[in-house]
C-alpha cells in the first residue's frame, strides 16, 4: 500500500503547499464572517485547499474561530481540509477505484450541508458564546504550532511572479515539509493498523459484523457504524484510506465506507482536543452533530451511487500485495521523491528545522492574532 500510495502523496502536498503558499490565512478570516450559503461554499473551497491533516484542520479551524470567523463557517472548513483535499482523492483512486473518490467529493458537501443545517436548528448562541470564550484561552491542542503559522508569500503581483520567486518556491518547501511531518504519523499508523487487520482478521469475522449477504441490513448497518469503527481506531486523515480498504473488502457497503472516511473528525484524541478548545458541552455537541452528518451523508451516496449503478462489485476489491515492480507506479515514485527530496533541501537550506521544532504546540497571543512566521515576518528565503 505504501508503495502505491507514495507518488499520490507527494503530488497532493505539492499542490496543497502551492496554495497555501499563495493564499494569506488573514484572507481567509475575512472571507469566513457568516453562515450564509455562499460563504458556506467559500468555506468549503478553501479548506479543500488546505491541510488534509485532521489535527491541523482541528486546530487551524480553532485559529479561525478565535479570530472572528463563524463557527459554522470554521466548521465547514474543517470537513473540507480532511474529506475534500486533492490527495484523499488520487489515493482514493487508486486503491479503491474512482467510484470511491467521486463518493467522497460528493458526500462532503452533503455532509457540510447537513451540518449547517443542524446548527442552524439546534445550536444556541450562549453555547457558542461558551466555546469562543473557552477558545480564547490559548489551551493548546496537537499541531496548534502549524495552524498558527502562516508562511505564504507577502510580495505583489501576479500568482506565476509570486510562486516563482524565491520566497515563493521557499514558502512551497516550507509548508510541503510541515505538512508532511503533521500527516506522517497517522500515516503510517493507518498503514500498519490496515496491514495488521487485513492479516489477523478473518474475512468470516467482517462479513459477519458488516451483515455482509444481507442487502438491505448491510446498507442500513454500514453508514451507522462506519463512523464508529472510526472511532476507535485511533486513525485519522489519509491514515484511515489503507484501513477503509480492508473494511470494503470485509463487507462493509459503499455508504459505509464513505461515512467511516469522514469520520477522522471524531476520533477520540480529537474529541479530547475539541473538548480542550471548545468546553466539554460543545464536544458532545459536535459528536452528535458531526455523527448525524456522516450518516446521512453515508445513506445519500449509497442511494444516489446505487440507483446510478456506479457502487463497484466487492468482490474485485483488493489489498495491494504484489510488491515492487517496473511498472508506471515505480516511475511516477522516481519523479515525485526526487521532486520531494528537492523541496526538502530546500527547506533544509532555508531556515526550516527551527520552524519544525515549533510546530507541535506554539501558542498564538492572548488576541488570538499570534503566530509563527519566518525570521524577517516571512518566511526565510
Amino acid at each position: 500500500m505504501t508503495w502505491e500510495i507514495t507518488w499520490a502523496l507527494i503530488l497532493g502536498f505539492a499542490l496543497s503547499a502551492v496554495v497555501q503558499a499563495i493564499v494569506r490565512k488573514s484572507t481567509v478570516v475575512r472571507l469566513l464572517g457568516d453562515d450564509r450559503p455562499r460563504t458556506l461554499l467559500r468555506a468549503s473551497a478553501l479548506g479543500a485547499a488546505s491541510s488534509s491533516c485532521s489535527y491541523a484542520a482541528v486546530a487551524l479551524a480553532r485559529s479561525l474561530f478565535r479570530k472572528g470567523a463563524d463557527f459554522t463557517a470554521a466548521m465547514a472548513f474543517e470537513i473540507a481540509s480532511t474529506n475534500l483535499v486533492v490527495e484523499l482523492g488520487v489515493i482514493l483512486a487508486l486503491l479503491m477505484g474512482w467510484q470511491f473518490t467521486a463518493a467522497e467529493f460528493t458526500g462532503g458537501p452533503v455532509m457540510i450541508l447537513v451540518l449547517a443545517v443542524v446548527f442552524r436548528l439546534t445550536l444556541r448562541e450562549p453555547l457558542v458564546r461558551q466555546a469562543r470564550e473557552q477558545a480564547g484561552r490559548g489551551l493548546a491542542g496537537s499541531m496548534e504550532g502549524h495552524a498558527a503559522m502562516d508562511m505564504s508569500v507577502r510580495r505583489q503581483g501576479s500568482f506565476a511572479r509570486r510562486l516563482l520567486s524565491g520566497e515563493g518556491l521557499t514558502s512551497v518547501a516550507h509548508v510541503f515539509v510541515m505538512e508532511w511531518a503533521a500527516i506522517a504519523r497517522d500515516l503510517a499508523i493507518g498503514l500498519f493498523v490496515a496491514g495488521a487487520v487485513a492479516a489477523w482478521v478473518p474475512d468470516a469475522f467482517w462479513g459477519a459484523f458488516f451483515f455482509d449477504g444481507h442487502p438491505l441490513a448491510s446498507k442500513l448497518w454500514g453508514p451507522l457504524i462506519g463512523p464508529v469503527v472510526a472511532l476507535l481506531s485511533f486513525v485519522c486523515s489519509i491514515g484511515n484510506v489503507p484501513l477503509a480498504v480492508v473494511l470494503w473488502k470485509g463487507g462493509i457497503s459503499f455508504g459505509g465506507v464513505v461515512a467511516f472516511l469522514f469520520a477522522d473528525l471524531l476520533i477520540l484524541p480529537v474529541l479530547n482536543i475539541y473538548r480542550r478548545y471548545y468546553g466539554a458541552r460543545m464536544a458532545l455537541y459536535l459528536l452528535g452533530a458531526f455523527y448525524a452528518a456522516m450518516v446521512v451523508a453515508g445513506y445519500a451516496v449509497e442511494f444516489v451511487f446505487g440507483g446510478l449503478g456506479l457502487i463497484p462489485d466487492q468482490a474485485d476489491a483488493r489489498i495491494p500485495t504484489a510488491g515492487i515492480s517496473w511498472d508506471y507506479t515505480t516511475w511516477l515514485n522516481i519523479v515525485f521523491l526526487l521532486v520531494g527530496a528537492a523541496l526538502v533541501i530546500r527547506f533544509w537550506r532555508t531556515g526550516g528545522i527551527p520552524m519544525l521544532r515549533m510546530m507541535g504546540g506554539a501558542p498564538e497571543g492572548p488576541d488570538g492574532q499570534g503566530g509563527v512566521r519566518g525570521h524577517d515576518g516571512g518566511p526565510a528565503r
